[in-house]
């Protein structure tokens, strides 16, 4: 039978923990982060001037059928809100996509 040696390289010999440093392989950085507060941001921002009193909502706030309240068809409701929401989803698809450089 063969005499067992005993090995005098081993692995826990090698490296130290202080001598590995982990790199972070998160995707995501700080500037990703960012663009997509920005465009959260810009998507409330478009829903918050979306809203506003409905159609058949009298200046006093109540509901009257009779009246018909024109504001729901300014620029601001129509043209400015619907822009700011789709570029807010714009910079969302953006900054997920984004690659970090670190």
């Amino acid at each position: 039978m063969a005499k067992k040696t005993k090995n005098k390289y081993s692995a826990d010999q090698f490296g130290t923990p202080s001598e590995s440093v982990e790199k972070n392989n998160f995707y995501f950085g700080g500037k990703n982060f960012k663009l997509m507060l920005i465009g959260l941001g810009m998507i409330v921002l478009g829903f918050v001037l979306m809203m506003g009193p409905d159609a058949n909502t009298t200046p006093e706030g109540k509901f009257d059928p009779n009246y018909w309240n024109n504001d729901i068809f300014s620029f601001r409701r129509i043209r400015l809100a619907p822009i700011l929401v789709i570029a807010g989803f714009v910079v969302q698809i953006f900054a997920i996509l984004k690659r970090n450089k670190d």
